[in-house]
């Protein structure tokens, strides 16, 4: 066992060896890393979908059935035909990512199903990311990679690959939470202005610390040299940056997805990209994920990263030692560490003779 997973176990340990559950059966729909697999293999009969894509439907459904919970990816659509398939059985569900909206939580919340979510753990890894996105993107990191890889590179010239300056340049960032905030306070070391734009503005102290002023979203995408979106996937956001949006930004704007892939219109992007109307983008998500639109593999200015947000060994294993601590506990009719409708707990299924 490693020594992250040494130290989580430990402080875990104490409450968990004070489990009287039987063993029940859950479905995982993708490996999680070693942590939070021995977690759930210690308190459970696991059924795992151990191949290196998303979850089939028809797999989905089947390996369901009869399951009191369910530890799935945001990847995975856990609507009300896979709570069907599963049965009245089904106590817990467990998402391992931020986000929640693959799961229809109204009907979980209608069934008693306890769902949880792994929020915080992910925010600096992400906000790393982000800036990774950035700085490869300004000066053109994959397009200088490609060329030394495929031989074309003859020596140093003055005007070789020419990308963008960083010092006193705008960063807008879209969505303040706590992953936009962390991506905020890294631009202070790079001397930039920050501009934001949420529908809930920061309090002034918060916004004093990192600088940041709070615009619309029409005055950050004309002013921002760079924009990162960081917001949740909602009604209010599902194309947030369409064609209109992409129309406002500068020739020498740069767009940075880490959030969402529906928040961006991909085909407006795409033509965008290919009419260079906007300086480049980078994206670690996307709209019919992982299927990517028409076009944007053949532009040398995107970067196209195979969403790797949280894709740090360290937050990844805490990240499934949450999702199993909130699998857990859900099917003990326990309130998850990190509950998204603990409104359910009052419809939570109990034994006739409790």
């Amino acid at each position: 066992m490693s020594q992250i997973t040494s130290e989580i176990w430990t402080r875990e340990k104490d409450d968990l060896m004070e489990m009287k559950m039987e063993l029940r059966e859950v479905l995982v729909t993708r490996r999680m890393p070693e942590a939070g697999m021995d977690l759930l293999g210690r308190e459970c009969k696991i059924r795992l979908w151990d191949e290196e894509r998303p979850i089939p439907r028809n797999n989905l459904l089947e390996l369901a059935k009869g399951v009191a919970g369910i530890a799935c990816m945001l990847t995975d659509r856990i609507d009300r035909v896979v709570m069907d398939s599963a049965g009245a059985g089904l106590k817990a569900i467990a998402v391992m990512a931020v986000g929640f909206d693959n799961i229809e939580l109204a009907e979980a919340t209608r069934r008693g199903i306890l769902v949880g979510n792994t929020p915080g753990i992910l925010t600096e890894a992400t906000a790393d990311l982000t800036w990774a996105l950035i700085l490869s993107l300004g000066r053109r990191i994959v397009e200088g990679d490609r060329m030394v890889r495929q031989g074309k590179f003859n020596g140093w010239a003055p005007t070789l690959l020419l990308g963008a300056d960083f010092s006193g340049k705008t960063i807008g960032i879209v969505g303040i939470g706590r992953i936009g905030f962390a991506v905020a306070k890294r631009a202070a070391g790079f001397g930039m202005k920050v501009l934001y734009y949420d529908p809930r503005p920061l309090p002034a102290e918060r916004e004093k610390e990192i600088s940041a002023k709070a615009v619309l979203l029409p005055e950050l995408l004309r002013e921002s040299d760079f924009i990162c979106l960081h917001c949740p996937l909602i009604k209010e956001t599902f194309h947030l940056i369409g064609e209109r949006e992409l129309g406002w930004m500068k020739e020498s704007a740069y767009l940075i997805n880490v959030s969402r892939g529906p928040v961006v219109d991909e085909p407006a992007l795409v033509r965008a990209l290919q009419e260079e109307r906007i300086a480049g983008a980078a994206l670690d998500v996307y709209e019919k994920e992982p299927e990517l639109s028409a076009g944007l593999v053949d532009r040398p200015n995107v970067i196209l990263a195979p969403h790797l947000g949280s894709a740090s060994i360290e937050t990844r294993s805490k990240m499934s030692v949450m999702t199993a601590m909130n699998l857990l506990a859900g099917m003990r009719g326990e309130l998850p560490p990190y509950c998204v409708n603990p409104e359910a707990r009052k419809l939570f299924p109990r034994p006739s003779n409790s």
